[in-house]
């Protein structure tokens, strides 16, 4: 048994559940890669033993406080990137007992003069790094330019820009990968209507977000390499909103009589599912769309979407605050976590 004197250690933590400092590290930190019955092994651990820390001992020892700054387009009617504004927000008390503040800044979305301006702006004497949805433009990729050059660490969060190295800014995206993504659309769409000739759509929401052009060209690639009986329409863009998207959708609807698949690039899912249900081919066309939210779970529960594309937001969170940490400390060798890629369909939501 484990003396009261005794400063209890994630030595004693992994000793005691049976499990390494790895897994323990993991749930510590709230990274993916633990079975739900592991985890609960390590939380009973911790509370049986009354294990406490201080996550970044050395920050403690030098008083080092870090002050994070998440530049996020503002949400409206995006339900992924409300999701990721009140994931940072949620998880501010957790990372204040860090000795880690998190604030969150708000460009209009699509804005890449905005979201360079708001870059400009941050003071390297109130900021020690930044992570950034990106717009791949030249402004902004100077702009992130200069935020590294005046010594804040940089790192761009699901949709990057451009790189050069560390010259260009950034050090790090956090992302899945997105050509990745696209592949996996492509293919679901193209195996779903394996016996099927048509066309097929892809709607972004704007591709000058780098995320967006990176999926397009996955799925392009399959589609055209591997399935010859589909053929792909021009990509639209519905700038992530419910009811342009559905705008587009009634047009591809009634252009296309022979649309058979559909990928739906970024947001705007309310509008797409809309549209289809109201012209009653809902359950005739093969739809893949991103982001698991309420309306996109109620669709595949429905059969309105056949799959959904995920991304953990606090997944995310958690590894970019990590490696702003890593960057903003001088740790030159850190490597972010992958973000997965979960599929989902009406099986498994």
């Amino acid at each position: 048994m484990l003396s009261a004197m005794k400063r209890i250690t994630v030595h004693d933590v992994a000793a005691q559940a049976g499990v390494s400092l790895a897994t323990v590290d993991r749930v510590l930190n709230g990274r993916r890669g633990v079975s739900e019955a592991m985890s609960q092994r390590v939380h009973s651990t911790i509370d049986r033993l009354g294990f406490t820390r201080d996550h970044y001992a050395a920050s403690l020892a030098t008083s080092r406080r870090h002050r994070f700054v998440f530049v996020l387009p503002q949400p409206d009617g995006n339900s992924f990137m409300h999701a990721l504004h009140d994931g940072v927000l949620a998880q501010r008390p957790v990372f204040m007992a860090r000795r880690i503040q998190l604030t969150v800044q708000a460009y209009p979305a699509f804005q890449a003069a905005a979201l360079a301006r708001l870059l400009d702006r941050i003071d390297r004497q109130q900021t020690d790094g930044v992570a950034v949805v990106a717009v791949d433009a030249p402004r902004v990729r100077a702009a992130l330019e200069a935020l590294h050059a005046r010594g804040v660490a940089v790192i761009t969060l699901v949709s990057d820009v451009a790189t050069r190295g560390a010259a260009s800014g950034r050090l790090h995206c956090i992302a899945i990968d997105n050509v990745a993504a696209g592949r996996v659309a492509g293919s679901l769409i193209g195996r779903f209507n394996a016996r099927r000739r048509g066309r097929v759509a892809a709607i972004a929401g704007k591709l000058t977000l780098r995320d967006h052009s990176e999926r397009l060209l996955g799925f392009s690639q399959v589609i055209g390499q591997e399935h010859a009986q589909l053929e792909l329409l021009p990509p639209l863009e519905g700038l992530d909103d419910g009811q342009a998207t559905g705008a587009i959708v009634r047009r591809l609807l009634d252009a296309h009589p022979d649309l058979v698949g559909l990928y739906s690039i970024g947001a705007g899912n309310r509008g797409i599912i809309e549209a289809l249900e109201q012209s009653g081919r809902q359950h005739d066309i093969v739809v893949v769309g991103h982001e698991l939210t309420p309306h996109t779970r109620a669709a595949l529960l429905r059969g309105a979407f056949d799959a959904v594309l995920h991304q953990s937001v606090e997944g995310e969170i958690a590894t970019a605050v990590e490696a702003l940490r890593a960057v903003a400390d001088g740790d030159t060798g850190h490597v972010p976590e992958p973000i997965r890629i979960d599929i989902f369909m009406r099986d498994n939501v």
